[in-house]
């Protein structure tokens, strides 16, 4: 993780309802945490909030594990985790 973005935890940032094992879309392009770059559309599963919504930790099946830390507008809701 680089200074600067952890650096945008400590900002105000929109918060979003969204929780754990919620399935969701990209709405623009990410970042991986091994550099492969996601295509807007691309869906995964939300494995981690970062304080109450300012950001998700998201896993993408391809490539296989593939999980990227993204904000709440750079996704939206397709599929809400079973309660």
């Amino acid at each position: 993780m680089t200074l600067e973005f952890a650096y945008q935890f400590r900002q105000d940032a929109a918060r979003s309802d969204l929780r754990d094992l919620d399935r969701v879309a990209l709405m623009t392009a990410a970042t991986s945490d091994d550099g492969d770059v996601l295509a807007p559309g691309t869906e995964g599963t939300i494995v981690s909030v970062y304080r109450g919504g300012e950001a998700y930790v998201v896993e993408f099946p391809t490539p296989v594990g593939a999980l990227a830390t993204v904000r709440p507008g750079d996704i939206r809701l397709v599929e809400r985790a079973p309660v």
